[in-house]
């Protein structure tokens, strides 16, 4: 078990003067099967009372707006997170049953239709399905698929944006957290396995010492279903585990975005990002 403290601050400087911004907020932890939240919070200035609700894919979402002249809008997360191991059944289900499963339901049906940002190319649909054959379940399966991918693509800030699609960043070899993670979804989806992207934290240092603040940023990486909801983080190769804060889930990243909104007035607008990390146990 670890708990782990996160301070995560970020925003909108405008080069004029907003008369007015109608956000929506994605950053306080989840309570899932493997972290519990002991204590968040979201502090916004200028100040604004916000409507707190959870949506439609289990995303805390914080919606506010602010109606007086402003030339900075920023927010300031912090939460408390305990984060334990979750131990997996082992799955006696193969293909016809998840097939069967996956067609059912509309949570899976959901999370194996291709998005505009998740859809692969057909090289990425080639090796997902090779992949597949070469795997007597579909856990085995799901699992080689986000090695095989994490595998080929390099880490690489600078070459994606937010609105880069899977098929750009993997003909390319190379993005961030958020690009790997949408290949990786793409490629379980054409394999028939149903995944989802998960928004959230990733405490960068294993090492660090006891109330030792690291600076951190955002992270993202997947879950697929084969009898349950197993998550990986293809952009480092490993299991989720104590260093990761799941916030949201969805489709793709357009589902979970950290901050969003619209805003009237003159100029544009420049995003800034904090996002500090520190183990208390």
């Amino acid at each position: 078990m670890s708990r782990l403290r996160i301070r995560h601050v970020t925003g909108f400087q405008y080069a004029g003067e907003a008369v007015a911004s109608y956000n929506e907020a994605r950053m306080l932890p989840a309570h899932t099967e493997g972290q519990y939240v002991l204590s968040s919070h979201l502090r916004i200035e200028p100040v604004a009372g916000a409507h707190e609700y959870v949506d439609y894919w289990g995303t805390r979402v914080s919606s506010f707006e602010v109606l007086l002249p402003h030339r900075q809008l920023s927010l300031t997360a912090t939460s408390l997170v305990e984060v334990r191991p979750v131990q997996h059944p082992d799955s006696q289900m193969d293909w016809d049953d998840l097939a069967r499963v996956a067609g059912a339901t509309t949570e899976f049906v959901e999370h194996l239709e291709q998005t505009p940002l998740t859809a692969p190319p057909a090289d990425l649909v080639a090796l997902a399905i090779e992949t597949r054959g070469g795997q007597a379940s579909p856990c085995a399966a799901a699992l080689a698929i986000c090695e095989a991918v994490g595998g080929a693509v390099r880490y690489l800030p600078g070459v994606t944006n937010v609105k880069t699609t899977a098929a750009e960043s993997w003909a390319e070899r190379a993005g961030v957290c958020q690009d790997i993670a949408h290949i990786t979804v793409g490629a379980l989806r054409a394999a028939g396995v149903p995944a989802r992207y998960v928004s959230g934290y990733l405490h960068p240092k294993p090492s660090a010492e006891l109330r030792e603040t690291i600076v951190g940023e955002s992270h993202a990486w997947v879950e697929y279903y084969c009898g349950s909801w197993h998550g990986y983080d293809p952009t480092n190769l490993i299991d989720i585990g104590e260093r990761h804060v799941v916030v949201g889930q969805g489709r793709d990243y357009r589902d979970v975005p950290p901050l969003r909104g619209v805003y009237a007035g003159s100029g544009a607008s420049k995003l800034f990002v904090t996002v500090e990390i520190t183990r208390e146990a």
